[in-house]
This record gives structure tokens, C-alpha cells and sequence, in this order.
């Protein structure tokens, strides 16, 4: 499935930045009223901030209102993006929550993903993976790094001015 309004995220590992880049390029374009998602595998306790949207036996929709703390999903909104959903799911329903998710979202509105796994379902306007001289809990995207992608370290984002990317007619691109 070819979804041109989607910028995915992937990441070597925990602390490889995915939530850095994601907040640059929120900050980047402040005009195009970006929303933002995290998907997570793992199932940690709900915070203050996190508003139920669709709960499962094996998910979790909720949007972001909390703009105040140091979580992902409240960095991404207080560097400007419009919304901000988090899910927590089972890998085998996956798909199918993002298929949920986007269903809140208007057509051709720019949606930034913190996901490696959705990559194995959907094909996104850019696919980036994001590494670090620091990376805890590496993990082997062998596999993905094999697809269409652009590379970052964390290390080199703050010296990076402005990304090579656009949103344009409804879809990411590369410069």
C-alpha cells in the first residue's frame, strides 16, 4: 500500500532519535498542520495526557494532549504538530490500527510515523531510519535498510539546518 502523505520513522535502536527528527521536521514546516503518530510494541502504563480513542484486547488508540512533559508524543505536539495519536499494539494488528488511526486524519494531510514495523505494510512518501553513536538496545533493521531510504544520525540533526525533504500536492519528497 502506497501512502504518499506518510513520512515513516525507523531507529537502530532506543535513543537513535526518531523522536528528534520527528520534532525537527514538525518544527521545519510550522504551516502544514502535521500530524503525528507513535506506534509502540510495547504495552506501559497510560499517562495523564492520553485520550482514549479505540481500546481492544490487543491495542491501543489514544490522541496527545499534553504538551508539557518529556514523553514522545508530547514533544511531538509542543514542537507544533497539529495532533498527535499513540498506539500501543500487537504486532499481528498492526495494519490494521494504522488503517484506525487514519481514518481520524484528513486525506493528503502531512502524517509523520514512529513505526519500523508498519514499514513492512506500507510503502511512505520517505522512509527514514535514524541511527546514533549512543544507540541503547540495538536493534537489527538488516531487513528494512534494504528498502528505499534516507539515513541520519543523531549526532549530525542539530548541525542540519534545514532537512532535504518537502511536502508537496500531497506527498513527502526528497530534495
Amino acid at each position: 500500500m502506497i501512502i504518499p502523505n506518510l513520512l515513516l520513522i525507523a531507529g537502530t535502536g532506543t535513543k537513535s532519535g526518531k523522536t528528534s527528527m520527528a520534532c525537527k521536521i514538525i518544527r521545519q514546516f510550522p504551516g502544514l498542520k502535521i500530524t503525528a503518530v507513535k506506534i509502540s510494541p510495547h504495552f506501559h502504563e497510560t499517562t495523564t495526557g492520553l485520550i482514549s480513542i479505540s481500546e481492544k484486547k490487543r491495542y491501543s488508540i489514544y490522541e496527545e494532549t499534553n504538551r508539557d512533559t518529556s514523553k514522545d508524543t508530547s514533544r511531538m505536539l509542543h514542537s507544533g504538530a497539529h495532533k498527535v495519536f499513540f498506539a500501543k499494539v500487537w504486532d499481528d494488528q498492526l495494519l490494521g490500527v494504522f488503517n484506525e488511526i487514519m481514518e481520524y486524519i484528513l486525506s493528503n494531510v502531512p502524517v509523520i510515523c514512529e513505526s519500523p514495523a508498519l514499514r513492512n505494510y506500507v510503502e511512505p512518501g520517505i522512509f527514514i531510519i535514524m541511527s546514533s553513536n549512543t544507540v541503547n538496545k540495538h536493534k537489527n533493521i538488516n531487513y528494512l535498510q534494504a528498502l528505499p531510504h534516507v539515513m541520519f544520525k543523531l549526532e549530525e540533526l542539530e548541525k542540519i539546518e534545514s532537512l532535504p525533504i518537502l511536502f508537496e500536492n500531497g506527498k513527502w519528497s526528497v530534495l
